[in-house]
């Protein structure tokens, strides 16, 4: 249904874009309807559940775009290339949208198109000949790499550069070698990035490792079926 031209469709997108330009702080329903030139009350036809049903539809617009993105990805023979290629078009789609990791964080229940992300990489796996038994454990190694994006220990926020040398002193006299690595590792702003150390050569580092060692697993299970 429309109501003074707005679809919940078109008041996503909306929530989605404010997001992408702002920030997720900046995402209210006073700051859509303004976007969209009309009154907060007209987005209540769309979104009766206000704040929290317009945050859950954002995340409902990006799995719907890498759940598009995937559809265009060719199919591979080796599950490996099948996964990897998954978790690398969602993180194409998130890389759009940095705030996603920490809006799903904060979200009191999983949204369908997450689910059917992670049953995806878990059909692959089985298709390629892992047990449910070894998917289950790499489901959990992969983490939320499915959805293109890896939690960090480190992730020091944005700020006056002069305090950040100041914090690196300060933890050099306790903690050298996590120091010396931070000064090591420091990337270029202009990285496209989803937190301090998830580089684009870092995700693929990881996403590799894990699909390498799954294979080794697989082919040792494999063996120890056999007659």
């Amino acid at each position: 249904m429309v109501s003074n031209g707005l679809s919940r469709g078109r008041v996503l997108e909306a929530g989605v874009a404010l997001a992408d330009e702002q920030g997720l702080a900046a995402v209210t329903m006073r700051g859509v309807a303004a976007r969209l030139g009309v009154e907060a009350m007209s987005l209540y036809h769309h979104l009766p559940g206000k704040k929290d049903e317009l945050l859950d539809g954002l995340v409902d617009v990006v799995a719907a775009q890498i759940h598009a993105g995937l559809a265009d990805r060719p199919d591979g023979d080796d599950w490996r290339f099948d996964v990897r290629s998954r978790c690398l078009v969602a993180r194409d789609v998130v890389l759009g949208h940095p705030w996603l990791p920490g809006l799903l964080g904060s979200r009191a229940q999983i949204r369908p198109g997450i689910y059917q992300l992670y049953d995806g990489v878990l059909g692959a796996m089985v298709r390629g000949g892992c047990t449910y038994r070894l998917a289950h454990r790499a489901m959990h190694a992969l983490g939320s790499m499915v959805l293109g994006f890896t939690p960090e220990l480190f992730s020091p926020e944005a700020g006056d550069e002069d305090a950040s040398a100041d914090a690196l002193e300060a933890m050099a006299r306790t903690l050298p070698h996590i120091t010396a690595m931070v000064a090591a590792e420091l990337h270029d702003p202009a990285d496209p990035t989803l937190g301090w150390c998830d580089s684009q050569t870092e995700f693929e580092f990881t996403l590799d490792l894990l699909l390498d060692g799954l294979e080794r697993q697989r082919l040792a299970e494999d063996a120890s079926l056999r007659p």
